[in-house]
């Protein structure tokens, strides 16, 4: 065999799906899907356009940290069953160039898996960053996401 035979194969199609992960409070199983139309944990707390997932397991343990609700913090590992978009209120407002890779969709994610051993940040880094986004609301500075 020649050794440029092959490389058709290379370009094709694969069965993995890239993996996120999603922060939350929320108690899902696998196979759920997670869906636009609930309470957002964050920004004015409407119902919400966008739902979020990101590449790196510490932008998704902020997002279990940081939801509302009464439930114990949950980082669900998550596939997109449509197209996602860089979240304009972290890549755009602070950290452009998106070094967060975190992201939104207006289609369902779902549920493929679940983290279970997860380092959370320590609890006054929690508290700064909860009144930090107390003061933002106070200041009527809002999340791009609650756009409709």
């Amino acid at each position: 065999m020649k050794k440029d035979e092959n490389k058709g194969n290379l370009s094709g199609a694969t069965p993995f799906a890239q993996t996120y992960f999603h922060g939350t409070k929320a108690d899902l199983k696998i196979g759920d899907l997670i869906k636009v139309g609930f309470n957002s944990n964050f920004g004015q707390r409407k119902n919400a356009k966008y739902i979020f997932l990101s590449a790196t397991l510490d932008v998704a343990i902020w997002g279990s940290e940081l939801a509302t609700g009464e439930g114990t913090g949950r980082i669900y590992l998550v596939e997109a069953t449509g197209p996602i978009e860089n979240d304009p209120d972290l890549t755009d407002k602070k950290f452009p160039g998106n070094p967060t890779m975190s992201y939104r969709s207006t289609h369902p994610f779902r549920v493929v898996g679940e983290v279970t051993i997860w380092q959370a940040h320590p609890q006054e880094q929690i508290k700064a960053m909860e009144d930090a986004l107390v003061k933002l609301r106070e200041q009527g500075i809002n999340s791009l996401n609650d756009e409709l």
